[in-house]
């Protein structure tokens, strides 16, 4: 008797019905508000603060008788540069738009290569500028216009006393009944004023035995009434006279790298080179994912070995004077966490291996960077290679480890 009849519960399901139906508007235009809102909102502080404009460096141009690669002048990019035929790079190959507004080197220019730049005395003769030509000046056991024949007799014209471009007639004035001579600037009188004549100083040899200033980075060469200066094969004569620059035969595309190589300049030279990563051992392979880094394929949860082995290799290239200064720098290593992943708290660094292990040393120059120091001069020309890895660590854990394989081209002068 105290149950609803039909049609009451039927009114009462209609009334809920009505009921939620009002709240379902409600709802939707508390929605519509608040979404209206957030839109205002959203306008006024896009309106307040309008977008910065990207930080930009001043535009490049290409220098004189050379061309420009990149035409965007944004933080981070790069701007290339090279020189037209005839011409050598001098200043920066690269600069790049720091955040400063200010481009990274210096100002690049071109200057004109001079004929003795190409090396065209063979077999260590020394080569001296004309006027849109050159002249070979031979070691004694050489000869012909690039000293390219052996000569078994006699030493070359240039180093004969009695050559007569270096024996000259003295120049002599009557004065009150006496005869005084001179000579020109360079030369000496030999023999007495009667009979004298004017020989050569040979500049070369009186700094060498008086112990003077050195004439030339070098090699001084004699030459009627002064001296020259010359540089070994693969260099250039800079405009004091007296020292030798590298050329730069890669910037200048004078080496003969393939395709597959990498060409990389060396002191008076330049060596194509073509870094490989190391074959697969166990679970341990590598693929290549630059021409100079290898990285880790991803290692079995179980396999203790592979996860010790680096997660990345990279392959590094310097080119170095003979006996360099030292301690001297040569590389540094460093570390930065990557987005979303912490960072590791410690590093270790080392040398894993080298062929001259005593010449280097590693020294932690701030919490996340290690340098690479040169403590043992090394005398070229020699090939070294050195090792240089980096642990990370987490909580006194090991994480993982990057190997740095270097190699370093020491040249055979000092220059």
């Amino acid at each position: 008797q105290s149950c609803l009849s039909r049609p009451q519960l039927l009114a009462v399901i209609r009334q809920m019905q009505q009921l939620l139906k009002g709240q379902e508007t409600r709802f939707s235009e508390g929605l519509r508000a608040v979404r209206s809102r957030l839109s205002t909102i959203h306008a006024s502080l896009a309106k307040a603060a309008p977008q910065l404009p990207a930080a930009s460096c001043p535009v490049l141009q290409a220098p004189a008788y050379g061309r420009k690669f990149g035409t965007k002048y944004l933080v981070d990019h790069e701007v290339h540069f090279a020189c037209d035929p005839g011409f050598q790079l001098l200043g920066s190959s690269t600069r790049m738009c720091q955040a400063n507004g200010s481009w990274t080197g210096e100002e690049p220019r071109c200057a004109e290569i001079s004929e003795c730049s190409s090396s065209p005395c063979q077999n260590g003769g020394t080569c001296l500028e004309g006027l849109n030509n050159f002249k070979c000046l031979c070691h004694p056991q050489w000869t012909g216009t690039t000293c390219q024949y052996q000569a078994q007799t006699a030493p070359p014209a240039w180093s004969m006393p009695d050559d007569p471009a270096f024996r000259r007639q003295p120049r002599c004035a009557q004065i009150a009944q006496t005869q005084q001579c001179s000579c020109d600037p360079g030369f000496h009188m030999s023999g007495m004023t009667s009979n004298g004549i004017c020989q050569d100083l040979n500049e070369c040899e009186v700094y060498h035995q008086e112990g003077g200033p050195r004439l030339c980075a070098h090699v001084c060469v004699n030459i009627p009434g002064s001296f020259r200066c010359s540089c070994p094969a693969g260099y250039v004569l800079l405009g004091d006279g007296k020292s030798c620059e590298d050329i730069d035969e890669c910037s200048l595309s004078q080496d003969n790298c393939t395709n597959g190589s990498t060409c990389i300049n060396t002191g008076g030279g330049f060596q194509c080179v073509t870094p490989q990563c190391p074959p697969a051992t166990g679970n341990v392979s590598y693929v290549k994912t630059s021409p100079f880094q290898c990285e880790r394929n991803p290692c079995p949860m179980e396999s203790r070995s592979c996860h010790q082995a680096p997660k990345t290799i990279s392959f590094h290239y310097l080119s170095l004077p003979s006996k360099l200064q030292t301690p001297a720098p040569l590389f540094r290593m460093a570390t930065a966490a990557a987005p979303g992943r912490p960072g590791p708290d410690s590093l270790r660094f080392g040398i894993a291996g080298s062929n001259n292990r005593g010449h280097f040393m590693v020294q932690r120059s701030d919490r996340h960077t290690g340098e690479l120091l040169l403590v043992q001069s090394l005398q070229g020309p020699r090939t070294v290679h050195v090792d240089v890895d980096m642990a990370e660590y987490l909580d006194r854990v090991f994480q993982t480890k990057h190997l740095s394989k270097i190699t370093l081209f020491v040249s055979a002068y000092e220059f």
